[in-house]
């Protein structure tokens, strides 16, 4: 007697838990261990099933896979499903259960990755896998990319396979990937899911301010240090103002009307109560936002140095990005100076089209009660990588999660996990998807 063959279901847990398992820390500097063991061990889960794969590095152990599949109809338009292979770091201190152990606890999956996004990285191989067992094809060509250095920023991922390998992408219309897709209950008879339509830009920022260096037990009125920490005292003080974009506009009316609430454009602050733990994903995206998050000045206690530094995480609403500058630039003032430590566009896409209507199509079949919304991310994805290309991006990872989770809280913290029950419900969603559109 044959063994069955082994399901997208079943498989999907095991391939998450075994990428947490694979330590993909990236630390910013290029000092970590880097993605090529998971990028090779995405190629052979290809190889088990007669994909073919293309392993790329971009440098040493930056590892990429890019697995273009062939669809039925060759006239249209490719779609891109991407996601990226590296995590933030974790201190298992800090944990319950060992970040990279990937183990299955209370029927989640634990550990850095499960959410960002080792998550879907299973559910695209397991729905792939599945697929070319069966021996079925998509209505059109799928690339699949699994990607090096998303956490910060792309350079050695999505960066430089779009300069280096434009023709992996060839066609490609639209792209899914993080951070969308995710349901929010409002009742048993109601989850809305959130799919991203538009991000923030993103703006890292190193401050130098420079004085006259000095003794310091004598009276200094060019004190870098003291220049520099009241325009942080500024910039973090700013009461920035409220920009409804599109995006977010249309975000809250649908919100209002899901829970029965009058909309007012000018306090929507009724509406976010309404959101609980998810107003951490909504509420920075109503306004810009400047954080200083790092400073360093000085060698000794008695000495005033020559120069001071700090850096700050600012993000700019999609269409407001030259205000956000000069909002900056007059707070910090003139005897501070800023540069980029990274600067990346903001992104804006509208709610409609037939990848739309697919993805509304497939969270329905599979969850009734499912409401599709459109909402802004208030960080980043590699979609805006893509964005050059023409290729408008989507966030999309269809979770249908317990209401008593709070998921924004798992991205980049501690006791990252994810429900078995979602990734299983994720992969029927996706492969409805990847089979239809």
């Amino acid at each position: 007697m044959t063994n069955p063959v082994p399901s997208a279901q079943d498989e999907v847990v095991e391939i998450t838990s075994e990428l947490i398992r694979i330590d993909t820390s990236n630390y910013g500097d290029g000092s970590g261990p880097g993605e090529r063991a998971a990028g090779e061990r995405v190629m052979e889960w290809l190889a088990e099933v007669g994909v073919q794969g293309t392993y790329i590095e971009s440098a040493e152990r930056r590892g990429n896979v890019v697995a273009r599949i062939e669809g039925a109809d060759a006239s249209l338009p490719p779609l891109l499903v991407h996601g990226h292979l590296d995590v933030v770091p974790a201190q298992a201190s800090d944990w319950r259960v060992h970040p990279f152990s990937g183990e299955v606890v209370d029927d989640y999956v634990w550990g850095r990755g499960a959410v960002d996004m080792k998550d879907m990285n299973a559910m695209m191989l397991a729905v792939l896998r599945q697929m070319a067992r069966e021996g079925r094809r998509p209505r059109r060509d799928i690339v699949f990319a699994w990607l090096a250095d998303e956490e910060a920023g792309g350079e050695y991922g999505a960066k430089y396979l779009t300069r280096n390998h434009r023709d992996l992408f060839e066609g490609v219309e639209y792209a899914i990937s993080e951070v969308g897709g995710y349901s929010f209950e409002v009742d048993p008879s109601l989850r809305l899911y959130l799919i991203e339509t538009a991000q923030k830009g993103l703006a890292w920022m190193r401050l130098t301010a420079e004085g006259q260096a000095g003794h310091g037990s004598m009276i200094n009125k060019d004190n870098p240090v003291t220049e520099l920490a009241a325009a942080l005292a500024r910039l973090g003080d700013h009461d920035w103002p409220v920009r409804l974009t599109p995006t977010v506009r249309r975000f809250l009316e649908e919100v209002a009307d899901a829970l029965g609430l009058e909309f007012d454009p000018e306090n929507p602050e009724p509406v976010l109560d309404k959101l609980g733990p998810l107003v951490r994903f909504v509420g920075a995206t109503l306004r810009h936002t400047a954080n200083p998050t790092r400073l360093d000045a000085g060698y000794k206690v008695n000495v005033i140095p020559g120069h001071a530094h700090a850096e700050v995480d600012g993000r700019f609403l999609p269409g407001f990005e030259d205000e956000f500058f000069a909002q900056v630039d007059e707070l910090l003032g003139p005897k501070v100076r800023r540069e980029f430590v990274h600067h990346d566009i903001a992104l804006e896409t509208s709610f409609d089209g037939p990848l739309v209507e697919s993805m509304i199509a497939a969270l329905k079949a599979e969850d009734p009660s499912a409401r599709a919304v459109p909402y802004c991310l208030s960080a980043g994805t590699d979609n805006k990588s893509f964005a050059p290309l023409g290729i408008r991006g989507f966030g999309f990872v269809p979770l249908r999660l317990p209401p008593e989770l709070d998921f924004a809280a798992l991205f980049h913290g501690v006791d990252e996990r994810v429900p078995i029950d979602a990734l299983r419900f994720g992969v029927r969603v996706l492969d409805r998807l990847l089979t239809a559109y």
